[in-house]
């Protein structure tokens, strides 16, 4: 190769060094300001949202990620927690009927002696009943009696509802911690029955031997601290026979309550002590729910035997006939006929009457 030829291909090899530096420079410029917009992607504050702070946190994650952009429902801080609904009872039984009317009675036979025909005029319209008996009304008899009083009254109710029947048996324990056993006509769920079997607190008040003399009255008095019903049990206090009666009146939602005279009204003095008890119960537990205070309606008991007879003819036949009907389980006042059961001391006046007396009426002292 000559020295011309030589010279020329050392300047064409450092116009090639030349132009690759130069190509390699402006590739190192080009990466550097694509890592520097990059970088400005990942480490630029994040936008504020409606729900966020007012003052934006800016990420320091090495690559972007999908929290980059939050959803405005990221944020606990601006949401309430919900309050969780009370746990439905139990017993909650719903109404497909017109309305539910409950009874909440100190024995089994006052709904029928002193709530008819409120009761069975109910049954007639369609309407769904609920019956709560607070007592046994076991009379110091024991369970063979309970028993028989309790069948006495379910062929009460087949006889108002004008279908015969079995009645399912259910044992519950609401969520006040009573244990109950309700019944329920198969194929009409339209009515049940509920019994707590506390003992009967006897006419006098001091209750019976065979159940230790405790009483609801005592119990609601404060005079024992609880109460054990007659088929054993575990025994309920005071406040636990108020949760009842509140959780079965919230598991019905009735729009009218029955039951008896409360202490203190002018028409209580003579009743037996157990009918005011309960009266007084429905009205310390429910008077209070304006969804169901105004319709609260209470029975006349033994004094409405010194009140006009109200109830005659044919009501007054039906009403004997489902009594009668009852009867034939309880040997203490069985009457074969109608005119036997309008001929029985003292019920035989009962039978003739209904007295239910709105709040306004209870003339309390």
């Amino acid at each position: 190769m000559s020295r011309a030829s030589a010279r020329t291909h050392r300047a064409r090899r450092r116009r090639r060094s030349a132009g690759l530096v130069a190509t390699v420079v402006i590739g190192a410029v080009v990466v550097a300001a694509v890592a520097g917009v990059f970088a400005f992607a990942v480490v630029r504050p994040d936008p504020p949202t409606v729900a966020a702070s007012a003052t934006p946190t800016p990420s320091t994650s090495a690559a972007p990620t999908a929290t980059a952009s939050p959803s405005p429902t990221a944020t606990p801080s601006a949401t309430t927690a919900p309050t969780p609904e009370a746990p439905a009872s139990p017993a909650a039984q719903g109404c497909d009927g017109p309305s539910t009317v409950m009874g909440v009675w100190a024995h089994p036979d006052d709904d029928i002696i002193f709530g008819n025909p409120t009761i069975s005029d109910a049954l007639e319209a369609g309407d769904c009943v609920r019956t709560v008996f607070v007592t046994a009304g076991d009379a110091g008899k024991g369970m063979r009696y309970v028993e028989a009083r309790e069948l006495g009254i379910l062929r009460a109710y087949n006889d108002m509802r004008g279908a015969q029947g079995l009645w399912d048996s259910t044992d519950l324990t609401l969520t006040s911690g009573v244990h109950v056993r309700r019944l329920t006509p198969q194929g009409d769920p339209r009515v049940s029955v509920i019994f707590l079997r506390l003992p009967d607190g006897n006419i006098t008040g001091a209750g019976f031997a065979d159940t230790g003399f405790a009483t609801l009255g005592r119990l609601y008095d404060g005079g024992i601290p609880s109460l054990s019903p007659v088929s054993g049990g575990s025994p309920v206090s005071r406040e636990q026979v108020l949760a009842t009666v509140h959780e079965l009146s919230t598991g019905f939602a009735p729009q009218r309550v029955l039951t008896h005279i409360p202490r203190g009204s002018a028409f209580a003095p003579g009743d037996h002590p157990d009918h005011s008890v309960v009266g007084s119960v429905v009205r310390d537990a429910l008077s209070s729910d304006p969804a169901v205070a105004p319709g609260i309606r209470y029975f006349v008991g033994y004094p409405s035997a010194d009140l006009p007879r109200n109830v005659e003819g044919a009501v007054l036949d039906a009403k004997v006939d489902t009594y009668r009907i009852y009867t034939q389980q309880d040997e203490v006042i069985r009457c074969a006929d109608r005119a036997a059961c309008l001929g029985t001391r003292k019920f035989g006046e009962w039978l003739r009457r209904s007295y239910p007396k709105t709040e306004a009426e209870l003339q309390l002292g």
